[in-house]
C-alpha cells in the first residue's frame, strides 16, 4: 500500500496527473478506481487531476446529483460515478459500466461500498481529512502501479 500526505489541492491534482502516468504505463482496455473518503475529502479534486492531465479544458464536477459523469477523448472514456444516493441495484445498471467500447474505458466510482454486486477495481484510493492535509492511501493488486505512482508524484 502507498500512503502519502497531500498539502493541499495543487498536491492533490499532482497526485491524480501520477495516477494517470501509471495507468498510461499499464495499457488496459479497462481501469476502474474506487475513491472513498468523507463528504469533502477530495475524490472529485482528484478526478480533476487525472483528467487535466490527459489535456481536459472544461469543468470536472462531482456527479453526486447526476450520478454520472462522461468525459470523452479520442482513445478514452471517462466514467465518473458518484454512488452515495443508490440504494438499488437497478440504479447501477441504469449507468451502463459495462458496456463494450473500443476506446479505453477507465471508470471512477466513488461510495464503493454502495455497489450491490461486486467490482472489480484496479485502484482502491482512500482519501482521509487530517486537519488541513490529507492523507491518500493507495492499494492495487498490480505492485507495479504503486511505485509508478510513488515515483511519478515524488519527481513532479
Amino acid at each position: 500500500m502507498l500512503e502519502l500526505i497531500l498539502s493541499d489541492e495543487p498536491d492533490t491534482l499532482k497526485m491524480g496527473a501520477a495516477i494517470m502516468h501509471a495507468i498510461n504505463k499499464i495499457e488496459s482496455d479497462e481501469v476502474e478506481i474506487h475513491l472513498s473518503g468523507n463528504l469533502g475529502a477530495g475524490k472529485t479534486t482528484l478526478v480533476r487531476g487525472i483528467l487535466q492531465s490527459t489535456g481536459w479544458k472544461g469543468p470536472v464536477t462531482s456527479p453526486s446529483y447526476t450520478l454520472c459523469e462522461e468525459y470523452e477523448f479520442d482513445s478514452q472514456l471517462f466514467l465518473h460515478v458518484d454512488l452515495y444516493r443508490i440504494s438499488e441495484s437497478e440504479d447501477v445498471e441504469i449507468l451502463d459500466l459495462d458496456r463494450k467500447i473500443t476506446k479505453q474505458k477507465i471508470i471512477f466510482i466513488e461510495w464503493p461500498e454502495n455497489l450491490l454486486a461486486s467490482r472489480t477495481s484496479h485502484l482502491i484510493i482512500e482519501l482521509i481529512h487530517l486537519d488541513h492535509k490529507r492523507q491518500v492511501r493507495v492499494k492495487s493488486g498490480i505492485t507495479e502501479i504503486e511505485s509508478l505512482i510513488k515515483a511519478h508524484y515524488e519527481q513532479t
